[in-house]
């Protein structure tokens, strides 16, 4: 089955959803770029076009697809695209309020598109009811960095249509992913996995068990983890990943409870990369050992 995906809007022109819209530029969909904030809408553009370039530097693509793919990519601050996109992909906050409102938004001026969330927890079967065809609404959950991680989550709502599983399964093979197919329980299948691992790691740090790095390098060695429970939370946010345990102990039970050092670390505004400082210090864009 064909995806049918010619124009796409992506919601939020942070990290994802910037490596969101260079993912499906690549393959060649027309994106458009959308962000309330015009400097971030800057910085994302940015960051798609520095990507390419290092891309051609590993001799991942040719200047050519990669100037290419920049073409495909534009930007808007506006609402004017919607009408015309066939997929609409928010990568906004994990707010479920604003996710609604949205989706509410969008599918009121164009019913036709699938409407998908790159939710990492929240109910998509909720996000669902709040759109005009809840049989369009899907999760398309991308990893950090999306242009890199091979992973799609596909997270089915309890309306979502075999139609448009189908088509984002087809999606998921053009922008070459990989894609799983979950149902629409909290956490899905990573974020309860990823986070389970993630506060259990930090208890560990309290207690003394072992250094940030060694717990990391515990789990990249001997599980051939990619990246430690610790680094990676610093990837994410602490914040984000504070939020995530606190919805996860209220739809799931109290494996899920954050740990007090996590919490501490969230007030006082360490909260990984993005700051410079959360279980590392971060120089230069990489980690180091405190």
């Amino acid at each position: 089955m064909s995806d049918n995906v010619e124009r796409a809007v992506v919601i939020g022109a942070g990290t994802m959803g910037a490596g969101i819209a260079e993912v499906l530029a690549k393959a060649g969909v027309s994106v458009t770029l959308a962000d309330v904030n015009g400097q971030v809408l800057e910085r994302g553009l940015a960051k798609i076009h520095s990507s390419l370039d290092k891309a051609v530097e590993r001799q991942k693509l040719t200047a050519e697809q990669a100037q290419a793919a920049k073409g495909r990519v534009s930007t808007s601050s506006g609402e004017e695209r919607y009408a015309s996109a066939d997929l609409v992909i928010e990568a906004v906050p994990e707010l479920m309020d604003l996710k609604k409102q949205l989706f509410q938004k969008i599918s009121a001026v164009n019913e036709g598109a699938i409407l998908a969330s790159n939710t990492s927890s929240l109910s998509v079967t909720e996000l669902a009811a709040s759109a005009r065809r809840p049989e369009r609404v899907i999760g398309l959950h991308f990893f950090n960095p999306p242009p890199i991680m091979p992973l799609l989550e596909i997270v089915r709502a309890e309306q979502t249509s075999l139609a448009t599983l189908d088509r984002c399964l087809a999606l998921a093979t053009r922008i070459d992913k990989s894609p799983i197919v979950v149902r629409d329980i909290a956490g899905f299948a990573t974020s309860r996995l990823g986070i389970i691992l993630g506060m259990e790691a930090i208890r560990m740090l309290e207690q003394g068990v072992a250094s940030a790095a060694d717990i990391d390098r515990a789990m990249e060695l001997g599980y051939k983890h990619p990246m430690g429970p610790l680094k990676l939370t610093d990837l994410v946010g602490l914040d984000v990943r504070l939020s995530i345990a606190e919805h996860l102990t209220r739809e799931l039970g109290p494996q899920f409870t954050p740990p007090p050092l996590l919490r501490q670390l969230v007030r006082a505004g360490k909260l990984g990369q993005k700051t410079g400082e959360g279980f590392y210090r971060w120089v230069d864009g990489k980690p180091v050992a405190k």
